[in-house]
């Protein structure tokens, strides 16, 4: 099997059961950015992966979604970060370097500033760290928005708290798919890895000391309080966040950012 991993901190409790203590057997794990794993499963090259929430628009009806997982927040995320040179309703017609890193964050950002503070800045695609060296604004993601550089920034915004406060919903950031030929073809694997995905979920809460250590070695450049940022972090796909991501298609679509996704297609595990 062919395994996709984000290779940010938020993913690492997910994979830390089989990273640190048990590998699974016949299981390739593919680590990358969420944008290259997103591209990996559209062009059917993984069987499984956590993937940018948004991206399942372009695979919708291609691949399932595990119905128990996903990385999300309510509220403040920390790790989703708009910098600025300005104050966020002064970005109309400014450059805002977007991070190439994810998609679910840069529809999110287009969502909020069309939709609740009518401001149409100068989108400019950027590489995975855009900076305010070349832009006015810029979106972070992932471990490059919990640096001192991005601390720096005169003004902060984290999009999971602004989210939060205009529309009272959590943010679903990534979900996990299953390409529905590997899922036919091979239940087992499938099985042995959300197995895995349960038992490191379960190491996150007994283990946090141990687990936090591992993560803070595999990830030296995040300047946070590491079991500051895993608290913020939500891993159960509940009813509440399924509703959350399904009004956060609905919006893309309307603003054209997004594919129309009708219904979300869970596997029967």
């Amino acid at each position: 099997m062919k395994l996709g991993r984000i290779d940010y901190l938020n993913c690492y409790p997910f994979y830390y059961h089989m990273l640190e203590k048990e590998p699974l057997k016949g299981v390739t794990i593919y680590p990358a950015l969420p944008s290259a794993l997103n591209k990996m499963m559209a062009e059917n090259s993984l069987d499984m992966s956590p993937v940018s929430a948004a991206a399942y628009a372009d695979i919708n009806g291609e691949a399932l979604l595990l119905p128990d997982f996903c990385i999300s927040s309510t509220g403040l995320v920390k790790s989703v970060i708009l910098a600025s040179r300005f104050p966020i309703e002064d970005l109309g017609g400014r450059t805002l370097g977007l991070t190439s890193a994810s998609r679910t964050s840069v529809v999110l950002l287009k969502i909020i500033l069309k939709k609740f503070y009518g401001c149409e800045p100068l989108y400019r695609a950027a590489g995975p760290r855009p900076g305010l060296k070349e832009f006015d604004a810029a979106l972070l993601i992932g471990d490059d928005a919990m640096t001192e550089e991005a601390d720096a920034a005169p003004y902060r915004y984290d999009l999971g708290e602004l989210w939060l406060k205009k529309t009272g919903l959590p943010v679903v950031f990534a979900v996990f798919a299953v390409d529905k030929a590997a899922a036919a073809a091979d239940p087992a694997g499938i099985r042995a890895v959300v197995n895995s995905y349960r038992t490191s979920l379960r190491c996150l809460a007994e283990e946090r000391p141990e687990l936090a250590a591992k993560a803070a070695l595999k990830y030296p450049g995040v300047t946070r309080d590491i079991n500051d940022y895993l608290d913020t972090l939500r891993y159960e796909f509940t009813d509440e966040r399924k509703d959350a991501l399904k009004y956060y298609f609905s919006s893309a679509s309307e603003l054209g950012l997004l594919k129309e996704v009708k219904a979300l297609e869970f596997l029967n595990l």
